[in-house]
Protein backbone atom coordinates (compact mmCIF):
# COMPACT_ATOMS: atom_id res chain seq x y z
CA UNK A 1 0.00 0.00 0.00
CA UNK A 2 1.60 3.29 -1.20
CA UNK A 3 2.10 5.08 2.37
CA UNK A 4 0.10 7.82 1.73
CA UNK A 5 -3.03 6.38 2.12
CA UNK A 6 -5.03 5.31 4.62
CA UNK A 7 -8.37 5.10 5.77
CA UNK A 8 -8.49 5.73 9.90
CA UNK A 9 -12.16 4.91 11.06
CA UNK A 10 -13.44 6.66 13.92
CA UNK A 11 -16.95 6.74 15.45
CA UNK A 12 -19.92 4.52 14.94
CA UNK A 13 -23.52 4.93 14.78
CA UNK A 14 -24.58 2.46 17.36
CA UNK A 15 -28.55 2.33 15.60
CA UNK A 16 -27.20 2.23 11.96
CA UNK A 17 -23.84 0.75 9.80
CA UNK A 18 -22.80 5.17 9.95
CA UNK A 19 -19.32 5.89 10.37
CA UNK A 20 -17.12 8.06 10.14
CA UNK A 21 -13.24 8.67 9.60
CA UNK A 22 -10.21 10.34 7.61
CA UNK A 23 -9.22 8.81 4.44
CA UNK A 24 -5.97 10.29 3.97
CA UNK A 25 -4.36 10.99 0.61
CA UNK A 26 -1.45 11.97 -1.40
CA UNK A 27 -2.69 15.50 -1.38
CA UNK A 28 -4.46 15.52 1.69
CA UNK A 29 -6.94 14.20 3.79
CA UNK A 30 -11.11 13.71 3.57
CA UNK A 31 -13.28 13.64 6.60
CA UNK A 32 -16.03 11.21 6.17
CA UNK A 33 -18.63 10.52 5.48
CA UNK A 34 -17.90 13.62 2.05
CA UNK A 35 -19.98 14.53 -1.03
CA UNK A 36 -17.19 14.20 -3.62
CA UNK A 37 -18.12 17.09 -6.30
CA UNK A 38 -17.99 16.32 -10.02
CA UNK A 39 -15.18 17.76 -11.77
CA UNK A 40 -16.23 15.99 -14.79
CA UNK A 41 -13.26 17.67 -17.14
CA UNK A 42 -11.75 18.22 -14.13
CA UNK A 43 -13.62 21.56 -13.26
CA UNK A 44 -16.42 22.16 -10.98
CA UNK A 45 -18.85 23.95 -13.89
CA UNK A 46 -18.74 27.79 -13.23
CA UNK A 47 -16.48 27.61 -10.26
CA UNK A 48 -12.46 27.76 -9.96
CA UNK A 49 -10.69 25.77 -7.52
CA UNK A 50 -10.60 28.86 -5.12
CA UNK A 51 -14.17 28.64 -4.68
CA UNK A 52 -14.40 24.98 -3.75
CA UNK A 53 -11.47 25.68 -1.19
CA UNK A 54 -13.32 28.77 0.33
CA UNK A 55 -17.09 27.03 0.65
CA UNK A 56 -15.33 23.69 1.99
CA UNK A 57 -15.33 20.98 -0.60
CA UNK A 58 -13.05 18.61 0.32
CA UNK A 59 -12.51 16.22 -2.68
CA UNK A 60 -13.74 15.84 -6.42
CA UNK A 61 -13.86 13.35 -9.03
CA UNK A 62 -13.19 13.85 -12.96
CA UNK A 63 -14.39 11.83 -15.80
CA UNK A 64 -11.52 9.75 -17.12
CA UNK A 65 -13.42 9.45 -20.48
CA UNK A 66 -13.88 13.30 -21.37
CA UNK A 67 -10.44 14.04 -20.13
CA UNK A 68 -9.44 11.46 -22.48
CA UNK A 69 -11.13 12.83 -25.53
CA UNK A 70 -10.70 16.45 -24.81
CA UNK A 71 -7.40 17.64 -24.19
CA UNK A 72 -5.83 14.30 -23.66
CA UNK A 73 -4.04 12.06 -20.79
CA UNK A 74 -0.65 12.74 -22.18
CA UNK A 75 -1.28 17.06 -22.31
CA UNK A 76 -3.02 16.79 -18.52
CA UNK A 77 0.25 14.25 -17.54
CA UNK A 78 2.86 16.77 -18.92
CA UNK A 79 1.62 19.31 -17.07
CA UNK A 80 1.24 17.65 -13.53
CA UNK A 81 -1.46 15.44 -13.48
CA UNK A 82 -4.97 16.62 -12.57
CA UNK A 83 -3.76 18.26 -9.56
CA UNK A 84 -1.40 20.95 -11.70
CA UNK A 85 -3.38 20.78 -14.73
CA UNK A 86 -6.36 22.17 -13.05
CA UNK A 87 -4.84 24.00 -10.04
CA UNK A 88 -6.69 22.22 -7.23
CA UNK A 89 -4.55 20.31 -5.07
CA UNK A 90 -6.28 18.06 -2.98
CA UNK A 91 -7.37 15.04 -3.35
CA UNK A 92 -8.95 13.35 -6.39
CA UNK A 93 -10.96 10.63 -7.98
CA UNK A 94 -11.14 9.88 -11.88
CA UNK A 95 -13.76 7.37 -12.90
CA UNK A 96 -13.22 4.70 -15.87
CA UNK A 97 -15.50 5.71 -18.14
CA UNK A 98 -17.66 2.91 -18.01
CA UNK A 99 -20.73 5.01 -16.97
CA UNK A 100 -20.14 6.74 -20.57
CA UNK A 101 -20.19 3.65 -22.25
CA UNK A 102 -23.54 3.07 -20.71
CA UNK A 103 -24.73 6.27 -21.41
CA UNK A 104 -23.91 5.58 -25.63
CA UNK A 105 -25.29 2.53 -25.10
CA UNK A 106 -27.92 0.72 -23.07
CA UNK A 107 -28.86 3.96 -21.63
CA UNK A 108 -29.61 5.03 -25.03
CA UNK A 109 -32.01 2.18 -25.26
CA UNK A 110 -33.86 1.71 -22.50
CA UNK A 111 -34.10 5.30 -21.52
CA UNK A 112 -32.20 5.40 -18.15
CA UNK A 113 -29.46 7.31 -16.65
CA UNK A 114 -27.67 8.45 -13.06
CA UNK A 115 -29.60 11.21 -12.35
CA UNK A 116 -33.18 11.90 -13.51
CA UNK A 117 -34.43 8.49 -14.47
CA UNK A 118 -32.05 6.33 -12.99
CA UNK A 119 -34.86 4.74 -11.24
CA UNK A 120 -37.20 4.25 -13.86
CA UNK A 121 -39.89 2.63 -11.20
CA UNK A 122 -41.56 -0.89 -11.07
CA UNK A 123 -43.12 -0.37 -14.68
CA UNK A 124 -40.71 0.03 -16.92
CA UNK A 125 -41.31 2.01 -19.72
CA UNK A 126 -41.73 0.71 -23.44
CA UNK A 127 -38.37 0.47 -24.80
CA UNK A 128 -37.35 2.34 -28.33
CA UNK A 129 -35.37 0.69 -30.97
CA UNK A 130 -32.73 2.35 -32.05
CA UNK A 131 -31.87 3.45 -35.54
CA UNK A 132 -28.46 3.67 -36.94
CA UNK A 133 -25.17 2.80 -36.41
CA UNK A 134 -23.94 1.47 -32.82
CA UNK A 135 -22.45 4.25 -30.37
CA UNK A 136 -20.54 1.33 -28.54
CA UNK A 137 -19.53 -1.97 -28.69
CA UNK A 138 -18.61 -4.12 -25.81
CA UNK A 139 -16.37 -7.34 -26.52
CA UNK A 140 -14.22 -9.18 -24.10
CA UNK A 141 -11.37 -6.56 -24.84
CA UNK A 142 -12.88 -3.88 -23.83
CA UNK A 143 -15.34 -1.25 -25.34
CA UNK A 144 -15.07 0.39 -28.91
CA UNK A 145 -16.69 3.52 -28.99
CA UNK A 146 -16.60 6.98 -31.19
CA UNK A 147 -15.94 10.70 -29.72
CA UNK A 148 -18.78 12.64 -29.49
CA UNK A 149 -16.44 15.86 -30.13
CA UNK A 150 -15.76 14.15 -33.88
CA UNK A 151 -16.89 11.03 -34.37
CA UNK A 152 -12.62 9.56 -34.06
CA UNK A 153 -13.24 6.12 -32.99
CA UNK A 154 -11.43 5.02 -29.71
CA UNK A 155 -11.28 1.87 -28.00
CA UNK A 156 -11.12 1.55 -23.71
CA UNK A 157 -9.62 -2.10 -22.45
CA UNK A 158 -8.93 -2.74 -18.40
CA UNK A 159 -5.48 -2.00 -19.55
CA UNK A 160 -5.50 1.48 -21.71
CA UNK A 161 -7.88 2.70 -18.97
CA UNK A 162 -5.66 2.00 -16.31
CA UNK A 163 -2.65 3.47 -18.48
CA UNK A 164 -4.71 6.98 -18.85
CA UNK A 165 -5.57 6.88 -15.22
CA UNK A 166 -2.07 6.86 -14.55
CA UNK A 167 -1.35 9.68 -16.75
CA UNK A 168 -4.73 11.88 -15.24
CA UNK A 169 -2.88 11.22 -11.72
CA UNK A 170 -5.94 11.03 -9.33
CA UNK A 171 -5.25 9.93 -6.18
CA UNK A 172 -8.19 7.49 -6.57
CA UNK A 173 -8.74 5.84 -9.49
CA UNK A 174 -11.81 3.44 -10.78
CA UNK A 175 -11.17 0.28 -13.44
CA UNK A 176 -13.19 -0.38 -15.86
CA UNK A 177 -16.60 -1.85 -16.17
CA UNK A 178 -19.88 -2.27 -17.32
CA UNK A 179 -22.75 -0.08 -16.13
CA UNK A 180 -25.90 -2.07 -16.44
CA UNK A 181 -29.24 -0.80 -16.67
CA UNK A 182 -32.36 -1.60 -14.58
CA UNK A 183 -34.15 -2.74 -17.57
CA UNK A 184 -31.20 -5.67 -18.34
CA UNK A 185 -32.85 -8.79 -17.14
CA UNK A 186 -30.78 -11.06 -14.96
CA UNK A 187 -28.96 -13.11 -17.43
CA UNK A 188 -27.71 -10.12 -19.57
CA UNK A 189 -26.83 -8.51 -16.25
CA UNK A 190 -24.87 -12.44 -14.40
CA UNK A 191 -23.07 -11.96 -17.96
CA UNK A 192 -21.87 -8.37 -17.88
CA UNK A 193 -21.01 -8.92 -14.03
CA UNK A 194 -18.66 -11.99 -14.84
CA UNK A 195 -17.00 -9.38 -17.50
CA UNK A 196 -16.18 -7.02 -15.17
CA UNK A 197 -14.66 -9.45 -12.90
CA UNK A 198 -12.15 -10.23 -15.67
CA UNK A 199 -11.71 -6.75 -16.49
CA UNK A 200 -11.13 -5.86 -12.78
CA UNK A 201 -8.51 -8.81 -12.55
CA UNK A 202 -6.73 -7.29 -15.32
CA UNK A 203 -7.14 -3.48 -14.50
CA UNK A 204 -5.53 -4.60 -11.16
CA UNK A 205 -2.87 -6.89 -12.91
CA UNK A 206 -2.06 -3.58 -14.77
CA UNK A 207 -1.95 -0.82 -12.10
CA UNK A 208 0.24 -3.42 -10.49
CA UNK A 209 2.50 -3.22 -13.48
CA UNK A 210 2.19 0.33 -13.78
CA UNK A 211 2.20 1.94 -10.19
CA UNK A 212 5.99 2.30 -9.65
CA UNK A 213 6.57 3.86 -13.49
CA UNK A 214 8.47 7.47 -12.50
CA UNK A 215 7.00 8.49 -15.56
CA UNK A 216 3.46 9.08 -14.21
CA UNK A 217 2.00 12.24 -11.82
CA UNK A 218 1.08 10.63 -8.89
CA UNK A 219 3.26 7.45 -7.09
CA UNK A 220 0.75 7.28 -4.45
CA UNK A 221 -2.56 6.81 -6.59
CA UNK A 222 -4.72 3.57 -5.32
CA UNK A 223 -6.92 1.74 -6.87
CA UNK A 224 -10.82 0.77 -5.84
CA UNK A 225 -12.89 -2.37 -7.56
CA UNK A 226 -16.08 -2.21 -8.58
CA UNK A 227 -18.95 -4.29 -6.93
CA UNK A 228 -21.45 -4.78 -10.16
CA UNK A 229 -24.83 -6.69 -10.13
CA UNK A 230 -27.90 -4.44 -10.80
CA UNK A 231 -30.28 -5.38 -8.40
CA UNK A 232 -30.54 -9.13 -8.03
CA UNK A 233 -29.63 -10.40 -4.59
CA UNK A 234 -27.22 -13.46 -5.74
CA UNK A 235 -25.04 -11.39 -8.34
CA UNK A 236 -24.72 -8.46 -5.66
CA UNK A 237 -23.88 -11.19 -3.36
CA UNK A 238 -21.19 -13.01 -5.86
CA UNK A 239 -19.71 -9.54 -7.26
CA UNK A 240 -19.12 -8.10 -3.53
CA UNK A 241 -17.60 -11.39 -2.43
CA UNK A 242 -15.35 -11.90 -5.75
CA UNK A 243 -14.63 -7.91 -5.71
CA UNK A 244 -13.82 -7.62 -1.85
CA UNK A 245 -11.35 -10.94 -2.12
CA UNK A 246 -9.59 -9.00 -4.61
CA UNK A 247 -6.38 -6.65 -3.40
CA UNK A 248 -8.26 -3.18 -4.07
CA UNK A 249 -7.47 -0.40 -1.26
CA UNK A 250 -11.19 0.53 -1.67
CA UNK A 251 -14.44 -0.17 -3.09
CA UNK A 252 -17.01 1.28 -5.18
CA UNK A 253 -20.44 0.41 -5.96
CA UNK A 254 -21.80 0.99 -9.23
CA UNK A 255 -24.08 -0.13 -12.06
CA UNK A 256 -27.97 -0.49 -11.84
CA UNK A 257 -28.89 0.40 -8.77
CA UNK A 258 -32.74 -0.92 -9.36
CA UNK A 259 -36.00 0.49 -10.20
CA UNK A 260 -36.79 2.34 -6.76
CA UNK A 261 -34.90 3.91 -3.96
CA UNK A 262 -35.93 0.75 -2.39
CA UNK A 263 -33.72 -1.16 -4.75
CA UNK A 264 -30.95 0.96 -3.91
CA UNK A 265 -31.20 0.15 -0.47
CA UNK A 266 -31.34 -3.55 -0.33
CA UNK A 267 -28.11 -3.25 -2.82
CA UNK A 268 -26.50 -1.66 -0.38
CA UNK A 269 -27.84 -4.24 2.45
CA UNK A 270 -26.41 -6.99 0.40
CA UNK A 271 -23.30 -5.46 -0.79
CA UNK A 272 -21.68 -3.47 2.22
CA UNK A 273 -21.22 -6.00 4.49
CA UNK A 274 -19.22 -8.25 2.22
CA UNK A 275 -16.49 -5.51 1.84
CA UNK A 276 -13.98 -4.78 4.08
CA UNK A 277 -14.34 -3.23 6.93
CA UNK A 278 -11.50 -1.23 7.05
CA UNK A 279 -11.70 -0.22 3.51
CA UNK A 280 -13.52 3.20 1.94
CA UNK A 281 -16.89 2.53 0.56
CA UNK A 282 -18.20 4.72 -2.49
CA UNK A 283 -21.23 5.03 -3.91
CA UNK A 284 -21.16 6.00 -7.64
CA UNK A 285 -23.43 8.83 -8.72
CA UNK A 286 -25.82 9.26 -6.00
CA UNK A 287 -26.16 12.58 -4.16
CA UNK A 288 -29.55 13.58 -3.31
CA UNK A 289 -30.49 14.90 0.37
CA UNK A 290 -32.51 11.51 1.19
CA UNK A 291 -30.14 9.30 -0.35
CA UNK A 292 -27.02 10.87 1.88
CA UNK A 293 -29.32 9.83 4.89
CA UNK A 294 -30.02 6.58 4.43
CA UNK A 295 -26.82 5.42 2.38
CA UNK A 296 -24.55 6.58 5.39
CA UNK A 297 -26.83 4.48 7.24
CA UNK A 298 -25.97 1.36 4.83
CA UNK A 299 -22.14 1.88 5.76
CA UNK A 300 -21.19 4.49 2.64
CA UNK A 301 -18.49 6.47 3.37
CA UNK A 302 -18.19 8.96 0.05
CA UNK A 303 -20.59 9.76 -2.69
CA UNK A 304 -20.42 11.69 -6.21
CA UNK A 305 -23.46 13.30 -7.84
CA UNK A 306 -23.72 15.79 -10.42
CA UNK A 307 -27.70 16.54 -9.73
CA UNK A 308 -26.81 19.04 -7.25
CA UNK A 309 -24.55 21.53 -9.40
CA UNK A 310 -26.79 20.46 -12.52
CA UNK A 311 -29.98 21.40 -10.53
CA UNK A 312 -28.40 24.76 -9.63
CA UNK A 313 -28.31 25.58 -13.23
CA UNK A 314 -31.45 24.93 -13.85
CA UNK A 315 -32.39 27.69 -10.92
CA UNK A 316 -33.54 25.15 -8.30
CA UNK A 317 -31.61 25.46 -4.66
CA UNK A 318 -31.35 23.98 -1.59
CA UNK A 319 -33.47 24.25 1.19
CA UNK A 320 -34.29 22.80 4.52
CA UNK A 321 -37.90 22.22 5.01
CA UNK A 322 -38.77 22.73 1.07
CA UNK A 323 -40.35 20.19 -0.70
CA UNK A 324 -37.32 17.32 -1.14
CA UNK A 325 -35.85 20.45 0.45
CA UNK A 326 -35.23 22.67 -2.69
CA UNK A 327 -36.94 25.43 -4.73
CA UNK A 328 -36.63 26.94 -7.92
CA UNK A 329 -36.22 30.51 -8.04
CA UNK A 330 -37.74 30.52 -11.75
CA UNK A 331 -41.12 30.79 -10.08
CA UNK A 332 -42.83 34.14 -9.55
CA UNK A 333 -43.06 33.84 -6.07
CA UNK A 334 -39.46 34.69 -6.17
CA UNK A 335 -39.79 37.68 -8.13
CA UNK A 336 -40.01 40.57 -5.06
CA UNK A 337 -38.81 38.15 -2.20
CA UNK A 338 -35.82 40.06 -0.54
CA UNK A 339 -34.43 37.20 1.73
CA UNK A 340 -31.73 35.17 1.11
CA UNK A 341 -32.09 31.24 -0.14
CA UNK A 342 -31.55 30.08 3.07
CA UNK A 343 -31.12 32.55 6.32
CA UNK A 344 -29.61 29.78 7.90
CA UNK A 345 -26.64 29.36 5.26
CA UNK A 346 -22.87 30.94 5.41
CA UNK A 347 -22.26 30.82 2.12
CA UNK A 348 -21.66 33.97 -0.14
CA UNK A 349 -24.60 33.96 -2.06
CA UNK A 350 -26.77 33.71 0.94
CA UNK A 351 -24.60 36.46 2.66
CA UNK A 352 -24.64 38.72 -0.19
CA UNK A 353 -27.96 38.32 -2.39
CA UNK A 354 -31.90 38.10 -2.68
CA UNK A 355 -34.02 35.36 -4.27
CA UNK A 356 -34.93 38.21 -5.89
CA UNK A 357 -32.11 39.32 -7.87
CA UNK A 358 -31.18 35.54 -8.33
CA UNK A 359 -34.75 34.56 -9.97
CA UNK A 360 -33.46 38.11 -12.09
CA UNK A 361 -30.22 36.51 -12.87
CA UNK A 362 -31.57 32.89 -13.61
CA UNK A 363 -34.50 34.10 -15.72
CA UNK A 364 -32.30 36.54 -17.70
CA UNK A 365 -29.77 33.56 -18.03
CA UNK A 366 -26.78 35.39 -16.60
CA UNK A 367 -23.63 33.11 -16.44
CA UNK A 368 -23.06 34.63 -12.79
CA UNK A 369 -26.37 32.79 -11.69
CA UNK A 370 -24.34 29.43 -12.65
CA UNK A 371 -21.81 30.60 -10.21
CA UNK A 372 -24.10 31.70 -7.14
CA UNK A 373 -26.61 28.93 -7.28
CA UNK A 374 -23.83 26.08 -7.61
CA UNK A 375 -21.86 28.13 -4.51
CA UNK A 376 -24.77 27.62 -2.43
CA UNK A 377 -25.73 24.15 -3.47
CA UNK A 378 -22.26 22.85 -2.72
CA UNK A 379 -21.79 24.42 0.22
CA UNK A 380 -25.43 23.40 1.65
CA UNK A 381 -23.65 19.69 0.93
CA UNK A 382 -21.12 20.39 2.95
CA UNK A 383 -22.64 22.01 5.51
CA UNK A 384 -24.84 18.83 6.05
CA UNK A 385 -22.34 16.53 5.46
CA UNK A 386 -20.75 17.85 8.64
CA UNK A 387 -23.69 17.63 10.16
CA UNK A 388 -24.24 14.44 9.59
CA UNK A 389 -20.43 13.36 10.36
CA UNK A 390 -20.89 15.12 13.93
CA UNK A 391 -24.25 13.45 14.75
CA UNK A 392 -22.59 10.15 13.68
CA UNK A 393 -19.73 11.47 16.44
CA UNK A 394 -22.16 12.04 19.17
CA UNK A 395 -24.68 9.34 18.32
CA UNK A 396 -27.86 11.41 17.27
CA UNK A 397 -27.49 10.51 13.68
CA UNK A 398 -30.98 8.67 13.66
CA UNK A 399 -32.39 12.02 15.17
CA UNK A 400 -30.24 14.30 12.72
CA UNK A 401 -32.11 12.67 10.03
CA UNK A 402 -35.63 11.79 10.87
CA UNK A 403 -35.30 16.04 11.58
CA UNK A 404 -34.78 16.12 7.74
CA UNK A 405 -37.83 14.06 7.20
CA UNK A 406 -35.84 10.54 6.69
CA UNK A 407 -36.38 8.04 9.26
CA UNK A 408 -34.30 5.37 9.29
Amino acid sequence: MPHSFSFERTHRDPETLARTGTLTTAHGSVKTPAFVGVATRATIKALEPQALVDLGLQIVISNTYHLHLQPGEDVVASLGGVHGFSGWNRPTMTDSGGFQVFSLGASKDHGVGKVASIFPGETAPTRKKRTGKPLVKLTESGADFRSVIDGSPHSFTPESVITIERKLGADIILPLDECTSPLHDHAYTKRSMKRTHRWAIRGLSAFRTLRDDPTFPNPDQVLYGIVQGGAFHDLRLESARFIGDLDFEGFAIGGSLGKSKRDMWNVLDWSVPLLRDEAPRHLLGIGEIQDLFTCVARGIDTFDCAAPTRLARNGSVFLKGAPRHRINLRNAQFISDDAPIDPSCDCFTCRTHSRAYLRHLCRAGEFSFYRLATIHNLRFLVRLMSDIRNSIADGTFSSLSKEWGFPL
